[in-house]
């Protein structure tokens, strides 16, 4: 196989990589934010509203994997910046919102009716974000190309966001621990600042590296 039908293979990889991103973040986005809402979840649910912001920041890297079918990419366009600083607003939204809703949670005491779903939602999302991460690292080491690499490195967030999740939720199913859930929420919030202001970073400088804060 010649470089150019194996890098043409490998971006086609990639493409999938980055359809199956915003398609499965949609979808546990929408399952998330349901079950955090009706079983009174603030961890679930903020989980989810992470996950639909992630879909946000994966349009961007899709853009940019199209781009790259077509001729070297070495910096982020127009679009892509564009992107960027709405994923870092809805980032920086989504951190406020969790902060004053823990707040909220601790005043009122209030309680999940059940963490279980949180508890199965997070074990699939582990399992599924580490071969999302080990795939899209493998194809960005393929095409020797750093944004894609980048973005492996940066899938990592909804790894780590995911036992974060389970912790909380396994906790307070075994446990019943009092602000447990909220605690879950804080860990969330405190990651969606973080990718918020690696977002305008990157927006900023047109940066296809990711940053030691982004992983």
């Amino acid at each position: 196989m010649n470089s150019e039908v194996k890098s043409d293979k490998w971006l086609q990889r990639a493409l999938y990589l980055s359809v199956f991103t915003i398609g499965y973040n949609l979808v546990e986005g929408g399952v998330s934010t349901w079950f955090g809402a009706s079983d009174e979840t603030l961890a679930l649910f903020g989980f989810g509203a992470d996950s639909f912001v992630e879909v946000l920041s994966g349009i961007g890297i899709l853009h940019m994997v199209m781009r790259m079918k077509r001729s070297p990419v070495t910096s982020h366009d127009r679009f892509e910046r564009v992107a960027l600083r709405i994923t870092g607003i809805a980032f920086y939204l989504l951190t406020f919102g969790l902060i004053i809703g823990a707040a909220l949670s601790v005043v009122s005491a209030a309680t999940p009716h059940t963490t279980l779903p949180g508890i199965i939602i997070s074990v699939l999302s582990i399992l599924i974000m580490y071969a999302l991460y080990k795939s899209k690292l493998r194809a960005g080491q393929e095409l020797d190309s750093p944004a894609i690499v980048s973005d492996a490195r940066c899938t990592l967030t909804c790894f780590y966001l995911s036992f974060i999740l389970l912790a909380s939720s396994l906790l307070y199913h075994l446990f019943k621990l009092p602000y447990i859930d909220a605690l879950g929420s804080l860990g969330i919030a405190w990651y969606a600042f973080k990718e918020g202001r690696e977002a305008f970073e990157k927006a900023r400088s047109g940066n296809m590296t990711c940053s030691d804060d982004c992983c």
